[in-house]
This record gives C-alpha cells, sequence and structure tokens, in this order.
C-alpha cells in the first residue's frame, strides 16, 4: 500500500531560500543559456553542438590554466607533493577534451557545411586561451600575437604568458634547488643545457628510491605532454573526418597545417631521457 504522502518528510523538496544566492543565480545559468546565437537561418540542427563544444572546450581551457598556474606556485615552493594532485586533475580534465571529439563527430560533412560558410573569417587558430596553455606548459610562439590584434584582453593575457614562467620553467627551477645541475628556464632543443637536463632527468629515473617525489612528478608531466599530444591528433582527424584537405574558415591550411603540430612536446628531455633508461640493444 503507498505510503501517505508527508510533505514533513525528509524526501520532500525543502522550501526554495526566499533570498541570497540559488543554483541558478550562483552559476548564472540564464546568461549562460543565453550564449549560444546561432547565426544560420533558419537555424541549422547542428550549430548549436558546434557553439557549444567550443564554448566547452574554452572553458576547460580555462581550468587548465587555472590548475597549471597552481602548478607553477607548488613548484616555486618546492611543495613537490601538491603538483601531484594538480596534475591527476590536469590529466583527468584532458581525457574529457579528448572525448568530447566523439561527440562532435557525430557531425557529418554536410551538416556543417550548411552553416561552415556563416563562421568566416573566424578559426580555432585565434583561440587564445589555447595559445596560453601552450606557453604556459613551455611551447611560446608571438606570431601568433598577430591574430589578437583587435581583442586587447586577449591580447594582453598572451602577451603576459609569453613573458612569464612556464610549467618547465617552475619544474627546472625545483630540480636546481634539490642539488640538480640544470638551467633555471626551459633550454633550447639541443644545446649543452638541453643535454644537462636530460642528465639530471637520468639520475632521478637511476634513483627513484632517492627522488621518488620527483620521479613521479616526470611521469605525470610526461602523461600531460602526452595526453596534449592525443588531443591535437585526436582533433586532426576530426576536422579531416569534417571538411577533409579544405582550407580552414579563417584562411588557414586547415588539417595540413594541424598535422604539422602533432610532433609539438612540452617537456622534450622527459622523452629524450627515455633512450638513455635501460640496457641498450
Amino acid at each position: 500500500m503507498t505510503e501517505p504522502f508527508d510533505p514533513a518528510s525528509p524526501s520532500f523538496p525543502p522550501d526554495p531560500p526566499r533570498e541570497g544566492v540559488t543554483y541558478g543565480s550562483y552559476l548564472r545559468v540564464e546568461e549562460l543559456l543565453a550564449l549560444q546565437t546561432p547565426l544560420s537561418r533558419p537555424e541549422h540542427h547542428d550549430e548549436l553542438l558546434f557553439i557549444l563544444i567550443h564554448q566547452v572546450h574554452e572553458l576547460w581551457f580555462k581550468q587548465l590554466l587555472h590548475e597549471l598556474d597552481g602548478a607553477v606556485a607548488a613548484f616555486d615552493q618546492d611543495a613537490i607533493l601538491a603538483t601531484h594532485k594538480i596534475f591527476h586533475r590536469v590529466t583527468a580534465i584532458q581525457r574529457v577534451l579528448v572525448e568530447q571529439i566523439l561527440v562532435l563527430e557525430t557531425m557529418t560533412p554536410q551538416d556543417f557545411n550548411a552553416f561552415r560558410s556563416l563562421l568566416n573569417p573566424a578559426s580555432g587558430f585565434q583561440s587564445a586561451q589555447f595559445r596560453e596553455l601552450e606557453a604556459l606548459s613551455g611551447i611560446k610562439d608571438p606570431r601568433y600575437l598577430k591574430l589578437h590584434r583587435e581583442v586587447q584582453p586577449a591580447r594582453e593575457r598572451l602577451e603576459r604568458r609569453l613573458a612569464g614562467r612556464s610549467v618547465y620553467d617552475a619544474f627546472l627551477g625545483a630540480l636546481a634547488r634539490r642539488g640538480f645541475d640544470v638551467p633555471d628556464a626551459a633550454p633550447e632543443p639541443d644545446s649543452p643545457d638541453a643535454a644537462r637536463v636530460v642528465d639530471a632527468l637520468h639520475g632521478i629515473y637511476s634513483d627513484t628510491a632517492r627522488h621518488y617525489d620527483l620521479y613521479l612528478t616526470c611521469e605525470y608531466l610526461i602523461e600531460y605532454d602526452e595526453l596534449f599530444q592525443t588531443w591535437r591528433f585526436r582533433h586532426v582527424q576530426m576536422v579531416e573526418r569534417v571538411i577533409g584537405a579544405k582550407i580552414g574558415t579563417g584562411g588557414s591550411p586547415g588539417a595540413a597545417y594541424l598535422r604539422t603540430t602533432l610532433g609539438k612536446r612540452f617537456f622534450p628531455a622527459l622523452w629524450d631521457v627515455r633512450t638513455r633508461l635501460g640496457a641498450s640493444w
């Protein structure tokens, strides 16, 4: 027999607060839901998905920047274990970003072509936060500043990132304070300084019992680097699946350019040291 309804039961939703913060006001839900404004007329069914996926990417980029800033601060304070928690979260977010590409791939070429021309001259090249992530991680390329001449806040943020210290810089600083002979900033590839970093990492990997916290840090950093490359690869696959070899909406080479970025690595020494580990064959 069904129990009689009791409005005093703990399972009954409480009365909404009469004043103060609410779920909607705290998250600004109404403003958030008003930020998707398709351009197609009549509105194409898939344009909302296209907008949402890219907006969600930008929100996750914001969180990644927040976390990586925290990693820099932790390295600067020699709080090595604190970086492990940060990178555990960072890599979890990266996996979400990779999975989101699967959702976007449900959009067929015909679907995208129905509204693609309306996006010109916008391009993913213009994502300032993505360039901030690259700079904060160790890849600094000032050439992308020219894409943000008219977007002053974005340009100013990117300029600060290009001039600031990276995660790689902060990691090397922590290693130097632990007694390793490394430069205090990310070295140029194939330079004597780069070789010194590989030597230091070899020492860490060769004596993990003594340097276990640093050893785990190295593994978190290379996982972050690998997952970023994974996202790049899945992104270029998605672009080829949807637009083939077409020129990008902003005039970029499209997938052809994206393929040239697949070899970018934030922490090259962490990859190079693996050649020296173990016996040679």
